[in-house]
């Protein structure tokens, strides 16, 4: 959704109305997660996607009569064995979409919701999707207010109070309550799409490596600081645009910075002198991942002076290093699609194995 905000802001301030389709269910070896969403605005423009190019053309078709009809629709895809020619999901797995129609007036909060995931700032949107609710109704959640109504000030509250919660860890997903906000009841189904602000990448070191693992971290979508204390190197025009750099010693500026459990850090440096002061305070603090580089050699030393400094088994259990996966890597940009694959199995529970020498199904998912 990130991504198309611009587009929609632009059609929204026009008064142009625009239908708008997001996943909130997949099962299986769907193609993209809940939250992916595609929209057709005015002149036929179509901006996202949900599928990969599976099923957009029938997307489009129904963002077109959502708009025209002006009520919203809840559309399932799959894969039919039987009907191999019938639109659908050619991975096997099948996806369900909320198709609703956005105008100022059917979602007066729309705007200030893009101003807000465009300045960072976070907000969880609730959607009815299915049940006895008007389906497509709204409710924005700030952290210290809301805007819009599901139907009823029972629902209202049951579902501002999730959205907190979903919104602090940055989860988004179905949740289904009773008509009036009831917790044990299942008759009214909601998306709950949280809009937290991107996870941070921290890159310690300003050398070749950290340019390169700066670009693919901008990429992946991560907010990108490199720090290093020599002014030399910790220069902005060496880093891609966007990537905020810092000149200081790398434990210093860790130890003045929030990190969460989404947060990446990569130490480049691989020099003990920067290297130990700044592990010693980044595996005390909550992170998704802490990489280091360096040879074997360097690992070893390294891991004998942080033991002396007295970090736990559990602690330095934590440490990826050497970073990165196994690749052959030689390059800068060949180690940065290491250390990104590694970051990527970690956060997803992967084995960095090759597909062709695995079975069943791609992207397992609950069904």
């Amino acid at each position: 959704m990130r991504e198309i905000l611009p587009a929609l802001s632009a059609w929204y301030a026009a008064g142009a109305p625009f239908g708008l389709a997001t996943v909130v269910a997949v099962s299986r070896s769907a193609p993209r997660d809940p939250g992916a969403a595609m929209a057709v605005g005015p002149g036929e423009e179509v901006v996202g996607s949900v599928s990969g190019g599976c099923v957009e053309g029938a997307v489009f078709e129904l963002a077109q009569e959502v708009v025209a009809s002006g009520e919203a629709r809840l559309q399932t895809f799959g894969y039919s064995d039987e009907d191999a020619f019938a639109v659908g999901l050619t991975c096997g797995g099948e996806i369900t979409l909320l198709v609703r129609p956005v105008t100022p007036a059917l979602d007066p909060a729309f705007g200030e919701v893009a101003a807000s995931v465009a300045a960072g700032r976070p907000v969880t949107v609730a959607t009815v999707t299915d049940g006895p609710a008007p389906r497509g109704a709204t409710l924005a959640v700030w952290p210290d207010r809301v805007a819009g109504t599901l139907g009823t000030t029972g629902l209202d509250a049951a579902v501002t109070a999730d959205a907190r919660g979903e919104l602090a860890l940055g989860a988004t997903g179905l949740r289904h309550y009773g008509p009036r906000g009831e917790r044990r009841e299942d008759a009214v189904s909601v998306f709950l799409h949280s809009f937290a602000p991107p996870p941070r990448m921290l890159v310690f070191g300003a050398i070749d490596y950290a340019a390169a693992v700066a670009r693919i971290g901008d990429f992946l979508g991560y907010r990108v600081t490199v720090c290093d204390a020599r002014p030399v190197f910790a220069t902005p025009k060496r880093f891609p645009p966007g990537v905020e750099v810092v000149v200081d010693w790398p434990h210093r500026y860790l130890q003045g910075t929030d990190t969460d459990e989404r947060t990446v850090i990569c130490v480049l440096t691989h020099d003990p002198k920067f290297d130990v002061p700044l592990l010693q305070e980044a595996l005390r603090r909550p992170a998704a991942y802490i990489g280091a580089m360096g040879s074997r050699r360097t690992h070893d030393d390294r891991m004998k002076r942080l033991v002396d400094g007295g970090l736990t088994d559990r602690q330095l259990s934590r440490l990826r290093s050497p970073v990165g996966l196994d690749l052959g890597a030689r390059t800068p940009e060949e180690v940065a699609v290491s250390v990104a694959a590694e970051i990527v199995a970690l956060r997803w529970g992967g084995t960095g194995t090759p597909l062709t020498a695995t079975a069943g199904a791609i992207h397992p998912r609950g069904t």
